[in-house]
């Protein structure tokens, strides 16, 4: 993978306040998206109130979980490397330890890890967490355990999350489950299912919960935010079913981010992820009337070429992209906007890439995050279409996007100098000790130094200097929220 932002949350040992009667104790990582990480939240809640701390050592824990990630086969290597790890310190220092597969991988492998491979022993998927206790006494009974079954209305909208590795500052807030785009290249839809929305009142309520406690900043969080409709629950796809009262009082998301900034003004409220062909003008109205949403969108477009968007099944052609592009910059001239983009899809052609490039041209993304296809089993174009562009063609494309984004990054980047722009303490800088680092609205990385200042601040910061990603610059003075 590659991409142009300094941060990355990858892989990390999550932690979380423990309790002093709990005796068992649990080791939980999570790789891949944002959705993951939150999920794992979710589990590490469901495990508490099962009598299990939370350790970072792997040594001495009696569960370990791997929240996993399909989206990519480098997301998979990554996880068996991490599963020989585990299983190598079961055999040498832990044999009563347990060993469990989380979430997407899950999901897509199924039985494949416990009869063929044997290197787990669970398997859960993430529609089943709330079936973790059944299944963890399945292994304490020696028995092998899983549960991948997709469901139509989970969104564990009811299970408070345990902050995990939170710099109790930023949390990110589940608002949807599942995709219905069935994109050519995603196993999204076959490992999260169709598309849900939770009940907004809980979402204010966690909303609330997480001010109360001294949060600053929410990511209204789901795998499509723009597809959000509650009209009481079910399935998105089933909306044309339900009554006259319940279409006249469906929410949707541009009126959940209308309530959400409403319920909390001075909590910072961002969202991801959004897609092209469901993004809506009073979502960016909406976002254009409250201060305290950021001007950021994060709006992949994976391929630039009309020919490749058709094969991928993207919903939305490069002209009508442009034109979104073009209505989100007239609605709020300043907004940030993120790209995801693919290279080397099936067919590709020079032409198309370069229908990429010029794509590229016009937007200047603030930054992004590219990728060279890689074929995922399951998906359609897997199943449909040959895997054709050779490696050193995608390598060499994919450098040229990355080349191109960074110099765009660079000259977004250098339009805050001689600004102040306001930053949220996050933590202090990797770099320095003597220094803080936060985000900006626009989502880009700021460090200036600590002297007074302290994480949660609102701090306004003259920028003085910058790289392609981060602003660089000294406090003038907390923020008026």
């Amino acid at each position: 993978m590659e991409k142009i932002i300094d941060e990355n949350k990858q892989g990390q040992a999550l932690v979380l306040d423990n309790k002093k009667e709990n005796k068992r104790k649990l080791f939980i990582e999570s790789y891949g998206c944002a959705m993951n990480f939150s999920d794992s939240e979710i589990v590490a809640s469901i495990m508490k109130d099962q009598g299990f701390n939370t350790t970072q050592n792997l040594e001495e824990a009696d569960l370990v979980l791997v929240n996993t990630c399909s989206i990519r086969d480098k997301a998979e290597q990554t996880v068996r490397k991490r599963l020989e790890k585990y299983n190598a310190v079961k055999r040498d220092h832990n044999p009563k330890m347990k060993v469990g597969v989380l979430g997407c991988m899950a999901e897509r492998l199924k039985t494949k890890f416990l009869e063929e491979e044997k290197i787990v022993d669970l398997v859960v998927g993430p529609d089943a967490y709330k079936d973790l206790p059944n299944l963890l006494a399945e292994v304490d009974h020696g028995n092998d355990a899983i549960n991948v079954i997709l469901s139509k209305e989970e969104t564990y909208g009811d299970i408070a999350p345990v902050r995990l590795n939170s710099n109790g500052v930023t949390a990110l807030v589940s608002i949807t489950r599942g995709c219905d785009n069935m994109c050519t290249f995603c196993v999204v839809p076959f490992t999260r299912g169709r598309e849900r929305s939770r009940d907004p009142q809980s979402i204010i309520e966690e909303i609330n919960d997480l001010w109360q406690k001294g949060f600053k900043e929410i990511t209204l969080l789901g795998q499509n935010v723009d597809s959000y409709l509650w009209y009481g629950g079910g399935l998105k796809k089933d909306f044309e079913k339900a009554s006259d009262i319940q279409k006249a009082t469906a929410i949707n998301f541009a009126a959940l981010l209308d309530i959400c900034a409403k319920a909390q003004p001075k909590m910072r409220i961002r969202f991801s992820t959004s897609n092209p062909q469901d993004l809506t003008l009073d979502v960016v109205e909406t976002m254009a009337k409250y201060r305290n949403i950021c001007n950021h969108i994060h709006l992949p477009v994976q391929s630039g070429s009309n020919r490749i968007l058709k094969e991928m099944n993207r919903l939305h052609s490069r002209e009508a992209y442009i034109k979104l592009i073009d209505s989100i910059r007239q609605i709020i001239p300043d907004c940030a906007i993120s790209q995801d983009m693919i290279v080397g899809f099936p067919t590709e052609t020079e032409q198309d890439h370069k229908d990429t490039m010029h794509l590229m041209e016009y937007v200047k993304y603030n930054y992004g995050y590219m990728y060279a296809y890689s074929e995922r089993p399951g998906t359609m174009a897997e199943r449909k279409m040959a895997d054709d562009v050779p490696h050193d063609i995608k390598k060499r494309r994919l450098q040229e996007i990355v080349d191109l984004q960074r110099t765009h990054s660079e000259i977004k980047t250098k339009t805050n100098l001689n600004t102040i722009v306001e930053v949220l303490i996050e933590k202090e800088s990797k770099k320095s000790n003597t220094q803080w680092s936060g985000k900006t609205q626009h989502n880009i990385v700021a460090v200036f130094p600590k002297e007074n200042y302290k994480i949660g601040d609102f701090v306004n910061v003259k920028i003085t200097d910058c790289t392609s990603a981060t602003l660089i610059g000294e406090a003038v003075g907390l923020s008026k929220q």
